[in-house]
């Protein structure tokens, strides 16, 4: 019966055994499923609508191939669409029923030469055409992405997970015709959970049919009996005494003869084991030894379980998590986090934190390129406005003096504030404060960075650095943004477009000022050293006995860039605005001229010595002021300030 019971348990085993090997290997489904984008009609762009890979559910894997480096990037899709206004493309989207429609957009006359996208043309006649160098617009680099990718001839992208309103756009270089062989995949759920359990329990299985055969054939054994059965009991004898015997007699007794061979060896009692045997022929002496060995039954059992054991931990170790119940919750649960309320129709902060950050630290990587080369073109990509009109004068200063300090970069080490502006239009601005974690000597940087249109890049229009006395206002989240106040507004203590002014007129009168009150020490403080300065232009005047002969004047007014102005939580606004002080120094008679002495800056800027009619020079300041809602009781508090000296001319 354990023969049978053995048996059983073989085919057992091998059933269960086979069905989960046959689950991991006949029977497994795909792992992915795929949908191929059809492009019939080339052109220089492919826009990928986010619903085409969000079809089906899971992440999304992007393989495209193609001749060069491939180009990827995803964005909003209303950024992409405005980018792509001007050119030609495939614009891919999903319909009702979840196929996919491919149209192709052309590009409305006129529109690339006004935004500088020009499309490849052809001049001459019929049959004497003169091809030109195509020419695009190349996506390479822009700041609109939120991220961008690429690789040569095979474009990769796995586990993208597209949001809503976002969108992917697929190209070379601008220039020539988009990669046509696009496909997107998603994994599908192939696992086999009872794969790795079957293959165990067969060989759990597998190894009791061993034993219960091994005990089968033990038993077999055991109930056999011996062969032969023993000879009967000897009849009673007496001792012989040899030594009465006939010498003949006694010499048979003390030496019997054999038959010609005789077994020596050692023979286990129960017939289990014969170590080894020996049968030796008188005639033959001792070629005919023979050796038997046979196993010990507890060696051969132990020999059998082994490879049982081995097979059923190598078919365990061989089964991937996919091969076995997953128990519990693959995730914990999130915790509930507090609800933020986004005003009623609340537009797209212009870039995300990320995207803000990455962009900040290319403008800064260009600016210190620039500032180390003196190439005011290539700033010229990274700065506009004021800070631009400081860096031309800083450049021509280093040219002229070259042991004048280089400006300091723009720190991008800690990004304390982002805050940009939450709006669907151009221009669009973003606000950032950044400092340096390894130089304590950097003043941590307040800027604003200002996209004119979606062709363009982030430019940093003011920048000054902060007071370690300032306390930043709270401000929105960086996902949230923030809106853009106008000059006029009458919701803060006072108008964006009057601040300047304002501030102006405290420095130039003091106390007298109407508006002295309006602003906080900070702000009157740094109002004071800027009067400061202006004595000290006097009194050097006066050490060098022309106080007489001389007079210095001084006129502080706005410019004209407009002020930007950015919402804070507490209805007040960050207003950035940009003031001039023009320092004066006329003679006070017709024969009297004016030199410069020592001040190289003067001479450098000026290209001369001496004036007959005085010298002008220029400075700039960028502020940047906190200003609280209407009826607040608190101050215009000063958050920021960088002061520099932009031009210096001779009076003609």
């Amino acid at each position: 019966m354990r023969f049978v019971w053995a048996v059983v348990a073989f085919v057992l085993a091998a059933a269960l055994i086979g069905a989960g090997i046959a689950q991991r290997t006949i029977f497994v489904g795909p792992d992915s499923q795929k949908t191929e984008v059809a492009i019939d009609e080339p052109a220089p762009f492919v826009l990928l609508d986010g619903d085409v890979l969000r079809i089906n559910p899971g992440a999304q894997t992007l393989i495209v191939r193609g001749d060069g480096e491939i180009f990827g990037s995803y964005g909003r899709t209303a950024d992409m669409e405005a980018w792509l206004a001007d050119s030609d493309y495939n614009h891919v989207t999903v319909d009702d029923d979840g196929d996919l429609n491919v149209e192709h957009v052309t590009a409305p006359t006129g529109e690339d030469e006004a935004q500088g996208g020009d499309d490849p043309t052809t001049e001459g006649t019929e049959g004497d055409a003169a091809e030109e160098e195509p020419t695009g617009r190349d996506p390479r680099g822009s700041d609109l992405w939120l991220d961008s990718f690429g690789e040569e001839n095979l474009l990769t992208a796995d586990n993208m997970q597209l949001l809503e309103g976002t969108s992917l756009l697929i190209a070379y270089d601008g220039t020539k015709d988009a990669p046509d062989d696009i496909v997107v995949s998603w994994p599908l759920d192939n696992s086999t959970p009872w794969a790795g359990p079957l293959m165990v329990a067969g060989g759990v299985v597998l190894l009791i049919g061993l034993i219960l055969y091994v005990l089968a054939i033990r038993h077999q054994r055991r109930g056999r009996g011996p062969r032969r059965k023993g000879p009967g009991p000897l009849p009673a004898t007496e001792p012989i005494d040899v030594a009465v015997l006939p010498p003949a007699e006694r010499a048979a007794i003390e030496q019997p003869e054999t038959d010609g061979a005789e077994p020596r060896g050692a023979q286990n009692g129960d017939g289990g084991e014969i170590e080894e045997a020996e049968i030796v022929d008188e005639d033959k002496g001792t070629e005919g030894k023979r050796s038997l060995q046979a196993a010990p039954v507890g060696r051969r059992r132990r020999m059998l379980a082994l490879p049982v054991l081995g097979l059923t931990a190598i078919l365990a170790a061989g089964c991937s998590a996919d091969s076995w119940p997953q128990l519990g919750d693959a995730s914990p649960s999130p915790s509930p986090s507090p609800t933020v309320i986004a005003p009623e129709n609340q537009k797209p902060p212009a870039v995300t934190e990320a995207q803000a950050k990455r962009i900040l630290r290319t403008i800064s990587d260009t600016v210190a390129e620039a500032d180390a080369a003196l190439d005011l073109d290539l700033a010229a990509t990274r700065l506009d406005g004021p800070a631009l009109t400081a860096r031309t004068t800083e450049y021509a200063l280093r040219t002229a003096l070259p042991d004048t300090p280089v400006p300091s970069a723009i720190p991008t080490d800690d990004f304390e504030v982002v805050l940009p502006e939450a709006t669907d239009v151009w221009p669009r601005t973003v606000l950032a404060l950044t400092k340096s974690n390894g130089d304590d000597t950097v003043p941590p940087v307040l800027l604003t960075m200002t996209q004119a249109d979606p062709w363009s890049d982030y430019k940093v229009t003011n920048m000054a650095e902060m007071s370690a006395d300032a306390e930043f206002p709270a401000v929105a989240a960086s996902w949230l943004g923030t809106s853009m106040v106008p000059a006029d507004s009458a919701f803060l203590a006072l108008p964006p477009a009057e601040l300047a002014a304002a501030f102006a007129d405290v420095v130039d009168t003091g106390e007298k000022s109407a508006s002295y009150g309006l602003f906080d020490d900070l702000s009157l403080t740094f109002a004071k050293s800027i009067n400061d300065s202006r004595q000290a232009v006097v009194q050097a005047l006066a050490d060098k006995g022309a106080s007489e002969t001389s007079a210095a004047a001084f006129d502080m007014a706005p410019t004209d860039a407009s002020p930007i102005s950015m919402t804070t939580l507490d209805s007040g606004a960050i207003v950035a605005v940009t003031l001039t002080d023009v320092e004066s120094v006329t003679p006070t008679g017709s024969d009297v001229v004016i030199r410069f002495g020592d001040n190289a800056q003067a001479k450098a800027l000026t290209g001369a010595t001496e004036s007959a009619k005085g010298i002008e020079t220029t400075y700039e300041f960028q502020l940047f002021f906190a200003v609280p809602a209407q009826g607040s009781t608190e101050q215009i508090r000063l958050l920021a300030a960088r002061q520099d000296i932009v031009s210096a001319k001779v009076i003609k």
